[in-house]
């Protein structure tokens, strides 16, 4: 540890900071104007260095290097303004995680569509043009083009300033991120300031991206990757605020810099390897910042939105005739085995729908009922899996003994992340509850001696009697369906009902005694304990645990799930679960641009039910009644 290298170590932090602060204002923009939580705007931020390089590689010889790098992200921006006219346009009076849904399913079609045209290689560009050498600083050799880079940030939070407060246009930008609905009321068109806002974001991630072609390759893995640390960003700056992603953009980078600097200290007689803390120092300072003050270091409170869509439409029990037939259902599950053959794939299928049916069935305990959004479920599912895998392999104990003990161990993280996470509502819940899960996966990524690292867990298979024919599944089918039915008294008990009278109206529910906090913390355990009996039975069926358990697209995977087959429907998690496992399974085996299919299937369901599958079984149910009623009373 040197002052040159700490020098070294600062400046690559600046340089860094520049490309994630222009992510992080594009989705800052965008967010604070249409109150959307784009999802893919790390796929733009990739599409712009994929861009970047077919422009350079082909127009650069008659237009020149930099001509053809800046064609990358108008290009992107224009996707951009497509997105938002033919899709967005369409779901802005829609709830929160519909937009997510949506945006995500954008996410797996363009991956796939970069797939098709780049190929799977990661694609190198060439160096930029007068920066491809080094400059001398304190003895140590710094890249040129990492010091153009630095400048180019503070440039373009300067330009953007101006745009926003020299110009009418941004004038009208900054009114709609206070109060986008008092706007409207002036009479200000707001398609087209929608339109050019999100054209503008969309522009900033591709210019990111571009800008990284000289630098680093372009790869099909950065859409998730960005997107993350631009979320974190946003929140750590305050959603809407420009110079707060940039305030946020600095002390993330400089932050990980020091941490690179530091190297392996020894603490107490403890050596702490800092550089491991590059994986999740941005996540530890967002869940400070969140808990501290929830609008971000530069931000403000939100305005409350007037106008969210429907209200959801209460929960009701099922009548004998309802319950008749999911014990049906249930008898008819069991029995396929014995049809299709005990040895069918079809067994390895139901089993992954049972399990992801319960775990769809935990987070909508505190999605729908709770209201409570979250992000990071995957949490509680892998923190499951890996209490199965660790009691298995280092305690030795039996399967049924793990799968009473693996749950407790989710369960307790539920109650620690809980106990944090009640406190915010929103976006901002959704925000901490991805920190946390991020925090949970990084620890479990590195912790090399009790999780296996990166490399995960494996051997950990239950015993014959389940491991031959159908008896894992059908263990799965018993321990799923009996945690479901627990899932859904606890929503007909006191418990259930005062959760749905904290959402629907704290200060309410409080008048009348009711303790919210209490009792969303409580429902954050309840939803724990229930996904981390899902992650082990995951361990067990999959023979191991890896980091991707606990990951964000294990959370997503969940959210997808709910909403496909409906947030104000009971079986709305299990229809979801079904339908996105066959889903992804067929589609996956049939062709290798499965996401792109996904995704699209994904979105015509968002645009033609966007109540979910079983919401609309319901209402055309609903409506056929009424049609039968008035029928018979005219007849």
């Amino acid at each position: 540890m040197d002052l040159s290298g700490l020098l070294a170590q600062l400046l690559n932090g600046l340089a860094g900071a520049s490309t994630l602060f222009l992510v992080a204002a594009g989705l800052s923009l965008i967010f604070g104007v249409t109150r959307i939580v784009n999802f893919a705007h790390g796929s733009f931020y990739m599409l712009g260095l994929y861009a970047a390089y077919s422009s350079v590689e082909h127009l650069a010889p008659a237009l020149g290097f930099w001509p053809a790098l800046l064609l990358a992200p108008l290009a992107v921006g224009l996707l951009g303004a497509a997105v938002e006219v033919l899709l967005l346009r369409r779901i802005y009076h829609a709830s929160e995680l519909l937009q997510l849904l949506a945006t995500f399913a954008l996410v797996l079609i363009i991956k796939d569509a970069a797939l098709w045209l780049w190929g799977p290689e990661e694609l190198l560009g060439p160096r930029a043009p007068g920066l491809e050498g080094a400059v001398d600083l304190l003895g140590r050799r710094f890249p040129a083009y990492d010091l153009f880079l630095i400048v180019v940030g503070p440039l373009v939070l300067l330009l953007l300033t101006l745009l926003l407060t020299r110009t009418r246009w941004g004038t009208l930008v900054r009114a709609a991120t206070q109060d986008r609905e008092m706007v409207g009321a002036l009479g200000v068109n707001q398609a087209w300031l929608f339109t050019g806002v999100f054209a503008l974001g969309a522009l900033l991630a591709g210019l990111a991206g571009a800008l990284q072609l000289p630098r680093e390759p372009a790869s099909l893995e950065l859409d998730m990757l960005t997107i993350g640390a631009a979320f974190v960003v946003v929140v750590v700056g305050g959603m809407g605020s420009l110079p707060g992603a940039f305030v946020a953009a600095l002390l993330i980078a400089e932050l990980k810099a020091v941490c690179i600097w530091l190297g392996v200290v020894q603490i107490g007689g403890v050596d702490v390897a800092f550089p491991k803390l590059t994986l999740v120092v941005e996540f530890l300072v967002m869940a400070a910042v969140l808990v501290w003050r929830p609008w971000g270091l530069m931000g403000r409170p939100q305005a409350p939105v007037r106008g969210v869509g429907a209200p959801e439409s209460p929960l009701r029990g099922a009548g004998p005739r309802a319950a008749a037939a999911w014990a049906a259902l249930l008898l008819v599950l069991a029995l396929l085995p014995l049809l299709l053959g005990q040895g069918s794939y079809a067994t390895v299928l139901l089993t992954d729908i049972a399990i992801a049916a319960l775990f769809a069935a935990s987070l909508h305990f505190i999605l729908g009922p709770g209201g409570m959004h979250s992000f990071g479920h995957a949490a509680y599912f892998g923190l499951g899996a890996y209490g199965a895998a660790v009691l298995t392999r280092a305690a030795g104990l039996p399967m049924g003994a793990v799968l009473l003990l693996a749950p407790l161990v989710a369960g307790a993280g539920a109650l620690v992340y809980g106990w944090l996470c009640v406190r915010l509502s929103g976006v901002y819940l959704a925000m901490l509850t991805l920190a946390l899960a991020q925090i949970t996966w990084a620890v479990a990524y590195q912790w090399d001696a009790v999780t296996g690292g990166s490399n995960g867990l494996a051997g950990v298979w239950p015993p014959d009697w389940a491991a031959q024919g159908a008896g894992f599944y059908w263990l799965a089918l018993a321990l799923g369906a009996v945690g479901i039915y627990l899932l859904r008294r606890v929503l007909f008990a006191p418990l259930g009902w005062s959760l749905r009278a904290a959402r629907d109206s704290g200060p309410r529910a409080e008048a009348i005694g009711i303790h919210t906090r209490r009792v969303q913390w409580v429902a954050f355990a309840v939803a724990g304990l229930a996904a981390g009996l899902a992650g082990a039975l995951f361990a067990f069926s999959k023979g191991g645990v890896t980091p991707d358990a606990l990951g964000v697209t294990r959370s997503v995977d969940g959210l997808v799930m709910v909403l496909l087959g409906g947030v104000q429907q009971l079986a709305g998690p299990l229809v979801g679960a079904a339908a996105f496992t066959w889903l992804h399974d067929s589609l996956a085996r049939a062709t290798d641009y499965w996401r792109a299919l996904l995704g699209a299937t994904v979105l015509l369901l968002v645009l033609l039910f966007p109540q979910g599958i079983s919401g609309f079984a319901h209402s055309w149910r609903a409506l056929a009644a009424i049609k039968n009623k008035v029928h018979s009373e005219g007849a």
